[in-house]
């Protein structure tokens, strides 16, 4: 049985280079694969590095709306040229009205240019949304769209929305932190994705799950708990217990959508 965890970003500075440590951990619990997500440009090398060293890591190349402010004049061809160099996935991207004191002012914009790379290049995208979600579909139905499709990292959109966004391409990723208790209206929202549409991640080191499921403790530098990747597998746990099936049958299933979305890369 192998698990994949569809997002995460092992490049963060709060795993304080114990990178191959971890990965090493990881494969030991039978992950297969992860997609490991750059967020600006200061990080895409150092995804790129993790990708050459390890097999299990597939990288993803995208502008997350954070930190937006700090691109520069050359983001858009540094990103094809990595593309181009190793042909993998475009994310963490998106649109987020949430953050406090975030600009919105400019978002769609470079959320367009990273879509249509990866629609030109038929390359998997990795979103992000936070209360943006009926912008979000209109954005996406209105524009070309990778035809392998897109996932919708930690979907947190209301359960209505799922047919439609599905019937546009979407996978939706469950993440641990889903399983507190105080997460019950996410949770449920995962009753109605399609079984064809499910994808399960970490978001390592963020998003820990409730503290008597952690498999994998970790600190931080600061002795903060971080979350391990290698906490996926808490994570299909949890999930499968929620959806009342057998934690194999499960990854069986996330298996095939993994590999119809990012395939053999």
């Amino acid at each position: 049985m192998k698990f994949y965890d569809a997002h995460n970003h092992l490049q963060d500075d709060r795993f304080a280079g114990r990178q191959r440590e971890l990965l090493a951990a990881c494969q030991k619990a039978g992950v297969g694969r992860m997609v490991v997500n750059g967020t600006c440009e200061d990080d895409w090398p150092q995804v790129l590095a993790l990708a050459r060293e390890n097999k299990t890591v597939l990288p993803s190349f995208g502008y997350h709306p954070w930190y937006l402010h700090e691109r520069t004049a050359d983001w858009k061809p540094t990103l094809e040229k990595l593309l181009t160099e190793i042909p993998s996935a475009v994310g963490e991207i998106g649109l987020d009205r949430w953050k406090p004191g975030l600009n919105y002012d400019g978002q769609e914009l470079v959320f367009l240019a990273q879509l249509e790379i990866a629609a030109e290049r038929d390359l998997p995208v990795s979103i992000h949304c936070l209360e943006a979600w009926g912008r979000l579909h209109e954005l996406l139905r209105d524009h070309p769209r990778p035809t392998r499709g897109f996932v919708l990292h930690s979907f947190g959109g209301p359960a209505e929305m799922v047919p439609t966004l599905a019937k546009l391409g979407a996978f939706f990723s469950f993440p641990g932190y889903f399983l507190h208790e105080r997460k019950r209206r996410q949770r449920e929202t995962f009753r109605h994705v399609p079984t064809d549409r499910l994808l399960v991640e970490t978001d390592a080191p963020d998003q820990l799950l409730p503290e008597h499921q952690i498999r994998f403790p970790l600190t931080g530098p600061d002795g903060r708990a971080v979350n391990h990747p290698a906490n996926l597998v808490a994570v299909y746990a949890g999930l499968a217990a929620l959806l009342g099936e057998p934690v194999e049958l499960l990854a069986a299933r996330v298996e095939d959508n993994f590999q119809h979305l990012f395939g053999d890369r």
